[in-house]
């Protein structure tokens, strides 16, 4: 008989779905069978690893990613998960399970049974929904796989009901995916918006995770107006960074303060402009600005847009490009001053990074262009990892958007089944990766291509490094750290560590070469720190 887990195996065939990251539960059990028996299911060690594992493996394949949850205490750890995905506008179908739909909402104490879990899910996801009978769950789960993939993409929740997902189903006969229509920009907006760049003499463009799938467009368009691109973190890539009209992710340095300022239009591309990466919208920007973006609800929220175009980013830029006057384009040294001021914010990074820079070179000397880098919440993320390591595919560049610690090795873990024929690169702190410790067990199990690079400073260095600048005393940062070679012998894994700039690059390219699971330590003591701390810009009160 035909179940609820073979309905599953169905619907994720349909969108091209082969692999599912999970914890089995007796609240999920006919799921995680027929997954574990036709497709690929990853057992991760936490709920909240399935999420990010399954967002990281969507951003990198460009498909849909699965997660497997339990209910109640399990779908609550997925939650914080869940809203990184919905900051990143990921592509994630999570679906837990809960209890019989007999007792929802009866508050007996059935085990794992909680209060209103559909409402916990719908506040994490962009959709939410619950099975109510056999006969409408493939009915249920293609809505939520649509309103997924759907623009603007994001997380969706199916929450199923144990007896609903032992019964026999109905929606088992394969069904084409349903197409999804973005937004189309009017002739006259396009028309406006053009006749504002023709008016131009020195644009910029500022591309956001909403571009990452337009660089071709984005190169083209710039390349015409010889306008240099800054990028959020999120667009890195979108153009790739070693092309020359990049600047990147550096719009709030100082050294492009200059060029920022005499712009005198901003073409800006599916970004929300982030308060980390506007100095918490104090950063001066153009006062012409045209804003691309298929959410509407962007539009002019964060800086006001004197045109907004409501469309997806290749097609609007497409069709911006093709009424564009053919005597559109920047003023003489324009071009020239957006590469100058490329070369000066990487040069003021390298100097206040000192030997790190090192670093950072040997990482993408030793990395194939194709590799995904993961970087979770950390000083070499936030210094330097989310801006000087140059990203040249915008697939390859996973952070936590949300700004949450300890998701890395769980996206790398989901970055790395989407692209096993390269190695994979996580880039995580002692504090950071201790918080779901648990996924090296994953790590041995599974065995990708992936090399761990922990920094390990002994606590949160981040938090550390903004209390010594603001504060009178330290408070919860400084860490008991484990012993990782010890953890790596546990977990049958190469193990090494580097107490010295110089010897980083030989290090890293033997683990690079391992082709396994590899744990590379770089003790911070030893190497030193930074000419210049590392400090969040977080705005704090005033001191009076």
């Amino acid at each position: 008989m035909s179940n609820g887990g073979d309905l599953l195996v169905q619907v994720l065939r349909e969108h091209g779905v082969g692999t599912v990251f999970g914890v089995v539960s007796v609240h999920n059990l006919p799921l995680v069978e027929a997954v574990s028996r036709d497709l690929r299911f990853v057992a991760v060690r936490h709920e909240a690893a399935a999420v990010n594992a399954a967002d990281a493996h969507a951003r990198v394949s460009g498909g849909l990613g699965c997660a497997l949850t339990s209910t109640g205490t399990g779908s609550g750890n997925a939650a914080g998960s869940l809203i990184e995905a919905l900051s990143a506008g990921s592509r994630v179908l999570h679906v837990t399970g809960n209890i019989d739909s007999g007792f929802l909402g009866q508050g007996r104490g059935v085990i794992h049974e909680t209060k209103d879990q559909l409402g916990m899910l719908t506040a994490v996801s962009k959709h939410a929904v619950t099975v109510t009978s056999a006969e409408v769950a493939g009915e249920v789960l293609r809505e939520a796989v649509r309103r997924a993939l759907a623009l603007p993409q994001g997380p969706a929740s199916v929450e199923w009901p144990i007896d609903l997902q032992y019964a026999a189903q109905t929606g088992l006969a394969a069904v084409e995916p349903a197409a999804s229509e973005a937004p189309v920009v009017s002739g006259e907006a396009l028309a406006e918006a053009a006749r504002l760049i023709a008016e131009a003499r020195r644009p910029v463009i500022w591309a956001g995770g909403g571009g990452r799938g337009a660089g071709a467009e984005l190169r083209a368009l710039a390349g015409r107006l010889g306008a240099p691109i800054f990028t959020s973190n999120a667009g890195r890539g979108a153009v790739p960074e070693d092309d020359e009209l990049v600047i990147g992710n550096f719009a709030a340095a100082p050294a492009a303060q200059p060029l920022l300022g005499d712009a005198d239009l901003l073409i800006s591309v599916g970004t929300h402009f982030r308060s980390n990466e506007t100095r918490h919208y104090k950063l001066a920007l153009p006062a012409r600005h045209i804003q691309i973006d298929v959410d509407a609800a962007a539009l002019g929220r964060a800086y006001p847009a004197t045109i907004g175009l409501h469309g997806e980013a290749s097609r609007t830029l497409g069709d911006l490009a093709a009424v564009l006057p053919a005597g559109a384009g920047a003023e003489d040294g324009w071009r020239g001053r957006g590469a100058a001021t490329r070369r000066a914010v990487r040069e003021r990074l390298r100097a206040d990074i000192g030997r790190y820079a090192l670093v950072n070179d040997a990482i993408r000397d030793h990395l194939d262009p194709a590799s995904p880098i993961a970087r979770d919440v950390t000083i070499p993320s936030s210094q330097w990892g989310n801006r000087l390591l140059p990203i040249l595919d915008p697939a390859t560049n996973v952070f936590p958007l949300g700004g949450g610690i300890g998701q890395g090795l769980a996206m790398g873990i989901g970055a790395a089944t989407a692209r096993p024929d390269v190695p994979t690169l996580v880039i995580a702190g002692d504090g950071g990766l201790a918080v779901h410790l648990g996924e090296l067990a994953t790590l041995a199990q599974e065995r990708p291509w992936l090399v761990l690079l922990v920094f390990n400073d002994g606590g949160y260095g981040v938090l550390r490094n903004m209390q010594d600048a603001h504060m009178e005393r330290r408070s919860g940062v400084d860490l008991f750290t484990p012993d990782f070679g010890a953890l790596a012998a546990a977990m049958a894994m190469p193990y090494a560590i580097v107490q010295d700039a110089e010897a980083f690059p030989e290090a890293f390219a033997k683990a690079v070469a391992a082709h396994e699971p590899y744990l590379l330590e770089v003790d911070v003591t030893s190497v030193g720190p930074t000419p210049v701390p590392f400090v969040p810009p977080v705005p704090l009160p005033e001191e009076g």
